[in-house]
Parts: C-alpha cells; structure tokens; sequence
C-alpha cells in the first residue's frame, strides 16, 4: 500500500492524472487573510446543526456540524436536507470554483469540524443524482486537516493535508474508483470548515458527505 504525496505546500494549482482518477489542487487558492474572512462570515451565517443519520440499521449523531445551501434537497442514509438560501460568501466562493473546472454548481455541503475528534468516515460521493462522473469542490478554511483518498482496489492512498484557503477538486471517474475521508486527529485542533460545491440532477437517490 503505497502513499503518496504529490505536491509540496507551495505548489500552484493544477490539474493532475491519478489512477482510475483526476484531481485539482491548489493549496493556497485563497489567500490567508480572504480565507479567515470566509471562515469568520460563514460560522456566523449559516445555520449549523448536528444531525443523526442511519447506519447499519441504528441512529448515529454525526461526529460534525453542517449545513446545506443552493437549489436542491439531499438525502443520504435516512436524513432528507432541505436546501438554506445561497449567502454571498458561498456564491462569491461558488464563482471562483466554477472559473476553475468549468462546472456549474447548485448546492453546496458545508461541514464544520469543531476539533479534532470531529471527522468524517471513509465514503464515496457517487450517488444517481450527482450523475456518472461528478465533480466536487472542495474549499477549506480554519484549520488544516489530513484528508486521505483510498482506490478501492489497489488499496494505494493519497494524502492532503488541507490547509485554510485551499481547493482540492475531485473529477473524472474518481468517486466510483477512490473512497475518502477526513480521520480524527490526537492533536488539540481549533475549528476547520469545508464547502463542497456539487451539481444536484433531478433524479432519485441517497448521497453522501465529503
């Protein structure tokens, strides 16, 4: 089992290859001061909530606050999201990441991850009603987190450390070959939060989060 760590923390963004895969990164696609910003209007904002969603046939509470904003409702393992207004600063965010990979987006999952015991499991973004071959932005802003992809065959890892203000873009056929997820850390973090901009299609499913 191979990990990978495909560029140093100054790299610029851009678009790369992987197996089975295509990925964006740009670790400072915001600048520090424009990220703290985000972070700061946003934790304000947004309505946040802990929710319980069904797994293995049992109510879980989820080990992170969210919210969910844009056009389209979201349901995934039992819990149906109900879609908050579009604020400016996602829509300013939105903008930025569409110039990027040339995808319109109408909804976004944001996640905030308190400290470190916050995570989220290993899972696929590959629902019916995000289409065959989705594309997700993500836009993180707070703390850095460890953000840890996984091909569900060769079983190799790729490994991000997140830091404020980057975007990592998942495209091509990545969420039906690669599950990902965000492990809890031992170390004492302050919050971290995550905007993943995604396409709804009209069409029946459950989903997941990123």
């Amino acid at each position: 089992m191979e990990t990978l760590s495909l560029f140093p923390p100054e790299a610029s963004g851009e678009w790369f290859d992987i197996p089975d895969g295509r990925l964006y990164w740009a670790p400072a696609f915001f600048t520090a001061a424009q990220a703290q910003t985000y972070f700061e209007q946003l934790r304000k904002t947004l309505d946040w909530r802990q929710e319980q969603i069904r797994i293995f046939g049992r109510n879980v509470w989820q080990p992170r606050l969210q919210a969910w904003c844009g056009e389209a409702s979201y349901t995934y393992s039992g819990l149906t999201l109900s879609p908050a207004p579009w604020t400016p600063a996602l829509l300013s965010i939105k903008t930025a990441c569409e110039a990027v990979c040339d995808q319109q987006f109408n909804s976004v999952l944001a996640n905030l991850y308190r400290d470190g015991q916050d995570s989220m499991g290993w899972h696929q973004d590959n629902e019916p009603e995000l289409g065959p071959q989705p594309v997700i932005a993500s836009v993180s802003l707070g703390e850095t987190r460890r953000f840890v992809l996984k091909h569900l065959h060769s079983k190799q890892k790729i490994t991000f450390d997140l830091t404020s203000g980057s975007l990592l873009i998942m495209a091509g056929t990545t969420q039906q070959y690669w599950t990902h997820a965000i492990p809890k850390s031992r170390q004492p973090l302050s919050a971290r939060m995550n905007l993943t901009y995604r396409t709804i299609y009209p069409a029946a499913g459950a989903g997941a989060g990123a």
